[in-house]
């Protein structure tokens, strides 16, 4: 069943996306003494460490292949460190598999350069996937899709499918995606890798709106007048190890 949004109907006047943060200043990221090696002998990371406290945003820069997109997908289990130890919500990111690695995942927004949008599928049936696979029920659904969509403005594109979309609102549908949840942790692997300025400036604008709301975000970018623009913390990843900037 299609998943169709009448974009008359009233919106809440706070975005329920936002959500309430612990005001704790803990660390919600750790990596200790993290080396990931690949089966050829090539390092992806090289004895790094980190700490990304709560409600921070944090850029990591630095040129391709460098060990950028290596160091998120060891955040949300898509590659297990060789060494050390990887730390996402109190949880050993290393020692979990199955349902409980399923589980962390719930907690952690993602966002992907290439978008990883279902052709086939409206941009509110896109947004709502993940939801009807955690078995959010239809009413519940629905109250926290159209403020996100709202928030990343396409609200009216809501019954449109990806091929009818800019490749600027493409990725906005999948930062909404990400964000439907609540997650506490935001991960955008280059997200605007694939953009202009301008639809660059917009999604890094959606990501900054969100930490204020107390979400954590990290985002990975070579495009290092973007960073200068953010005026956020920056590391940068280079042959594998990190730097503070």
């Amino acid at each position: 069943m299609r998943t169709v949004v009448k974009t008359d109907q009233h919106i809440p006047a706070k975005d329920s996306t936002s959500s309430p943060q612990s005001s704790s200043n803990a660390p919600i990221v750790q990596l200790r003494s993290v080396t990931k090696t690949y089966n050829n002998g090539c390092h992806g990371l090289l004895d790094v460490s980190l700490e990304v406290k709560q409600k921070e945003f944090l850029l990591i820069t630095g040129p391709s292949g460098s060990g950028k997109s290596t160091l998120l997908k060891l955040l949300y289990g898509e590659e297990l460190a060789t060494q050390g130890e990887v730390i996402v919500n109190d949880c050993n990111v290393t020692d979990l598999r199955g349902d409980r690695l399923s589980l962390l995942r719930r907690r952690i927004g993602i966002v992907f350069q290439d978008y990883k949008l279902i052709p086939q599928r409206t941009v509110a049936e896109n947004v709502t996937f993940v939801l009807q696979a955690q078995g959010f029920t239809r009413k519940e659904i629905q109250r926290r899709l159209e403020p996100t969509l709202k928030l990343v403005g396409l609200l009216s594109k809501a019954n449109c499918f990806p091929d009818q979309l800019s490749g600027g609102e493409q990725q906005r549908v999948s930062v909404a995606r990400a964000i439907v949840g609540t997650p506490p942790l935001i991960l955008a692997d280059e997200p605007t890798g694939n953009l202009d300025p301008d639809n660059s400036w917009q999604v890094i604008q959606i990501l900054q709106k969100l930490n204020s709301f107390g979400a954590t975000v990290i985002v990975t970018t070579h495009d290092e007048q973007l960073v200068r623009r953010c005026n956020h913390p920056v590391v940068q990843v280079c042959n594998g190890r990190l730097y503070r900037k």
